[in-house]
């Protein structure tokens, strides 16, 4: 059934984005009696038969722990597990699946970096991280500077929610031991200039570190054309399950690394008067990983693959054109981040709505968003608020969906006018 789902999407002329969201079971159902119109891609997109089917297969077919069996299921679990390690590796253009770890997501992923490069870190030293990271990109960084006395500073940002250039380079000094970046803003869909930023940091020998969460559902890095020394993401934006996540990380720093955790599988030899580590990748992969996780995330990037990405890209941009043409019919509606590279993201505000009521009477419409401060603290402090609604959109978006979500957000400014 899966090689037939993703068969025919292949086959796909143009983006028949009809054709796209039969692959996705959960997009035909209702919510409140309303058909679903599902704008919460940010936080979680949702899953095509081809990933649900291929983690099916591999309970059915092949469940057994990996690397250690001496019997054909075990054979075949290790094979689809590395398959994926493969395919992640392609998807990145990393250099070798040695450089390929797996993670229980974006998150654990940074705390793995942050946790290994915290020798290297003294006092005085500075990270340096933007206004407009996730959580996850602050408060690891956070911990292993209280640990080292090292310190965490922050780029300013502008106004319209790009980064400000200056302030970046301004703050680039001697002291400076590791530049973290997302790729894309989660709350305002920023979509920063990462190669340059990079090349600038790197020629002053200052580690680096992407987080990928938000770029990877909507457009393909290549790790070694970013120069990166690491790049992290989670399967479950990627429209692939959840609780896995990939960390690349370029191997010389991995191997100077020290493991996470300690256990099983990172391990070459143990004895009580000492152990000694696995090789890469296995050395940050302690104990039994998640392998039909995994293998759906491996199913995802293969779906994901079969599209046509330009077109794609099209698709997108023309829903958040809309949605941004649109804006005007609502009185009182603020755009909240209106840099000029965005991924398909619109968060906002309405005057004299508070975003969790704007979200809730959506949802009985039938519109899922996402609203609160979407783990972003200090940049909703920039902005003066304390959260703002959200509407982030995928492939398997229509523009249909983005009038529906416009005409109930005037239905709600009338009920409150």
């Amino acid at each position: 059934m899966t090689d037939l789902s993703v068969a025919n999407t292949a086959k796909k002329t143009a983006f028949d984005v009809d054709a796209i969201r039969r692959d996705f079971p959960i997009l035909s159902q209702q919510v409140n009696g309303k058909p679903l119109v599902y704008l919460d891609n940010g936080a979680s997109a949702q899953k095509p038969v081809a990933v649900l089917d291929a983690m099916d297969r591999y309970y059915r077919e092949m469940h057994s722990n990996v690397h250690r069996g001496a019997h054909t299921l075990g054979d075949r679990a290790t094979a689809a597990f590395e398959g994926a390690r493969e395919t992640v590796r392609s998807f990145l253009n990393a250099e070798s699946t040695r450089e390929i770890i797996w993670t229980r997501g974006t998150t654990e992923a940074i705390n793995v970096v942050a946790n290994g490069l915290a020798p290297r870190l003294k006092a005085g030293d500075e990270i340096l991280v933007s206004q407009m990271e996730h959580h996850a990109n602050i408060v690891p960084w956070q911990m292993v500077a209280e640990r080292t006395g090292a310190k965490v500073v922050p780029i300013q940002i502008t106004p319209e929610g790009e980064l400000d250039l200056d302030s970046f380079n301004s703050l680039l000094n001697e002291r400076t031991r590791i530049f973290a970046i997302t790729h894309v803003s989660n709350a305002l869909g920023t979509v920063n200039p990462v190669a340059t930023l990079i090349k600038e940091a790197k020629a002053r020998g200052i580690i680096t570190l992407v987080d990928g969460a938000q770029a990877v559902p909507h457009y393909q890095p290549d790790v070694q054309a970013l120069g990166c020394d690491f790049y992290a993401f989670s399967a479950h934006k990627l429209f692939g399950p959840t609780g896995i996540g990939v960390l690349y990380g370029k191997a010389q720093l991995l191997e100077e690394m020290p493991p996470y955790q300690g256990g099983g599988e990172m391990i070459e030899r143990v004895s009580f008067e000492g152990t000694t580590w696995n090789t890469l990748p296995y050395k940050f992969e302690a104990g039994t990983p998640a392998v039909a996780e995994a293998v759906g995330l491996g199913a995802a990037i293969d779906y994901v693959g079969r599209l046509d990405r330009r077109a794609m890209e099209i698709a997108e941009k023309a829903l958040l054109d809309r949605a941004n043409q649109l804006v005007e019919t609502v009185p009182g509606m603020e755009i909240i981040g209106t840099a000029k590279h965005k991924a398909p993201v619109m968060s906002f505000k309405i005057a004299g709505l508070h975003p969790s009521d704007i979200g809730t009477l959506l949802d009985q419409q039938g519109i899922a968003i996402r609203t609160g401060h979407h783990c972003a603290m200090p940049l909703m402090a920039f902005y003066g608020v304390p959260g703002t609604a959200r509407a982030s959109f995928a492939f398997y978006n229509t523009l249909d969906e983005v009038e529906q979500l416009f005409t109930a957000l005037q239905k709600i400014q009338r009920l409150f006018a």
